[in-house]
Formats: structure tokens, sequence, C-alpha cells
């Protein structure tokens, strides 16, 4: 039996042509391509933007300074609700607008535990750990609240998280009274700014450390293929054993976990809460995050480290343009400019219409050839 012969011309690819369709294939590509602009943007603007410098915070401790731990600092919150959101997005096909209410929730929370009745505390009435632990139970029974309504009631997730965006900020006033609670305990303070003699911000180890647990999650246990199946077929997971709406109902507890935490990290900051001020928008911001990192907003398969340099994204963006005296009021309609055309530019259609209008010139040639 002969082995057919292939056409000579058919096996003859461009090398170049071959390594720009695998790497525009690839789902980070989106995500890198926009951190490496912005990179190169800054470079040839100003390179004193990555400069990095050691300076002495108000306790007169040496710490890191300089725009990229800004970056790495201030996208804390927002990488932690990205890793969350994407799970939510996967499993239903749509995403919680109600994060930043509820980060509110719980930041008051926290601060109702540790205050005690006082509006001035200057020690903690509670063991900091246990206050986040309630904090973080509080923000799950709210997840969980928002994941029954999806899973169990079949309301689209947009409209069913619509009920805590609009109430969430009104329940976190409520659970101090209308009052605003102050922390001036320090020791309060560290996991939002600076460890004593660390001089690389608090924020940045516990996003590692949430990112660090999440991987572990994700490579020894079978939640990311479980969310993955539901997202992209909830019948037929039912049909091969799983329960769909428990993993639906799961994803949203865990996206309050991850809420929790970045709401302490937010109340940590100050030491105080801002109830209608406090994540202002951000669930716009990990939306967009997960959509940066190449996942599909209707659910299914993902990628949590695509929603993860997503964020990181975002807030380079946000650094740049203040860097450049940008005005806080103007500044979601530039940053909205350039988000839109990265997601418009990573969607499927896009891709290959681009792909198609690049074969057209070598297509033509070939046949005057």
């Amino acid at each position: 039996m002969t082995t057919p012969v292939k056409n000579p011309e058919t096996q003859v690819k461009r090398p170049d042509e071959s390594l720009f369709k695998r790497l525009t294939r690839q789902q980070l590509f989106i995500p890198v391509a926009a951190l490496i602009l912005l990179v190169l943007f800054n470079l040839i603007a100003d390179p004193s933007f990555f400069a990095i410098s050691v300076k002495e915070n108000s306790l007169g401790n040496p710490v890191l300074s300089g725009n990229i731990i800004s970056v790495l600092d201030n996208a804390s919150e927002l990488v932690i609700l990205a890793i969350g959101m994407t799970l939510v997005t996967a499993s239903s096909g749509g995403q919680d607008i109600s994060v930043g209410a509820t980060m509110a929730i719980a930041g008051s929370v926290i601060l109702r535990m540790v205050c005690g009745n006082e509006v001035s505390a200057n020690t903690m009435h509670m063991p900091l750990i246990l206050a986040v632990l309630i904090g973080i139970l509080v923000s799950m029974v709210f997840g969980a609240f928002n994941g029954t309504l999806v899973a169990y009631f079949k309301i689209q997730p947009m409209v069913a998280t619509l009920i805590m965006f609009t109430a969430g900020r009104s329940i976190a006033a409520w659970i101090n009274n209308n009052q605003l609670p102050i922390m001036n305990d320090i020791t309060f303070k560290y996991a939002g700014t600076f460890l004593p003699g660390i001089p690389i911000p608090t924020p940045v180890f516990i996003t590692a450390l949430v990112i660090l647990i999440f991987w572990l999650v994700l490579k020894f246990t079978t939640l990311g293929l479980y969310t993955q199946s539901v997202g992209i077929n909830a019948n037929s997971s039912r049909l091969n054993g799983l329960d769909p709406k428990l993993i639906k109902l799961l994803t949203y507890v865990i996206l309050g976990v991850c809420v929790a935490i970045a709401g302490f990290i937010r109340v940590s900051r100050s030491g105080s809460i801002n109830y209608s001020r406090i994540a202002e928008n951000i669930e716009m911001d990990a939306i967009l995050a997960v959509a940066l990192g190449g996942n599909a907003l209707s659910g299914g398969k993902f990628n949590i480290y695509g929603s993860i340099l997503g964020a990181y994204v975002i807030q380079f963006l946000t650094t740049t343009l203040y860097k450049y005296d940008v005005p806080s009021t103007a500044l979601p309609a530039y940053k909205a400019v350039v988000v839109i055309l990265l997601v418009v530019l990573s969607a499927p259609v896009v891709r290959e219409k681009l792909a198609s209008m690049k074969k057209a010139p070598a297509k033509a040639a070939k046949e005057v050839s």
C-alpha cells in the first residue's frame, strides 16, 4: 500500500504566517498585546513611568514607591473580584453587577465587628481574623441569595443581581446605623497598606495568596471542569450526573468569598468606609477584565489567568491615564473607548474577518501568477 503524496504547495507555509496565526489564536493574545502596547507607550512618552524608588511612609518605614507598584497594589481588589466573576460567568452565562455593593456590605460588617458600638475606635473589639471570617460568611450568604435567584428561579443573572446592586449600599449603611465608623488601630490598616519592615504593599501578597489557592483548587478538584460543563450545556451536564443548579449556586458563593476579601482590603486601606463611594463602578471593571481575558461572556470555557491579566491591564490603563492628568470625571470615558476597542478586536467574528482580509491579497497574487 503506497502512501499518497501530498501536494508540495500545500506543505509550504510561511513561518511568520504560521506563527502569527498561532499567536492570534491564543486566548491571552489580546490582553498580552494590550499590556505590551501600554508598556511601549509609556516607554516612549516617559520612561520614568517605570521608575521605582524607596520612600518613607507615614509611619517612617521604608516602602517601595512608583507607578508599577501602584498598579500591582491598586489592582488587588479587581484581580480578586475578576477570579470570582470568571467562575460565575462561565457557569451561568451572565454577570454579577452587585459586587461593588456587596463589598460595601462586607466592609461595613467587618468595621462593625472591630469597632463595636463606637463610631471612632482606638482598639479592636474583636480579633481581626474573626471579624474577617464573619464578613466572609455574610458575603457568602448574599452570594447564595444571588445564586438561588439565578440557578433555582432561573432569573437572568444581571437582573437577579440588580436587587443587591440597588439595595446593597443601603444595607451596608444600616449595619452601622448610617454612621461612618473609623478604626484608628494601626494594625487594622496593615492589610490595606504595609506590614512593618516589608516594603511591598500587603494587598499584593493577599492577591498572590488568593491566586495560589484558586490555582490549587482548579488543579486538584473538578470545579473548573464542572463549571465549564454546566456553562456549555446544562442539560447535557445533568444527564451526565451533575447538578447544574448546585454548580451555579456554588460559583456565586465563591464570588461572595472573593467580594468579602476585596471589601476587607478596601476598608483596611483607610480604616473607614464611605457607603456611596466604596468600590464605585468596580463591577464594570470586573466584567471587562473577564472579557479582556478572552472569556466568552455567554459562559462555558474559561481561562481564569486571562481574567487576572485583564484586571492588571485595566489598572495599568487607569494609572497611565492618571499619570497624564486625565480628569477623574473623564477617566471612565477614556477607559471605555480603549477597552471597547480591545474587546471588539478579541471577538471571533472580527478575528475571522481580519484573517480573511489578510488571505485575500495572497490569493489574488497566486491567481495572477
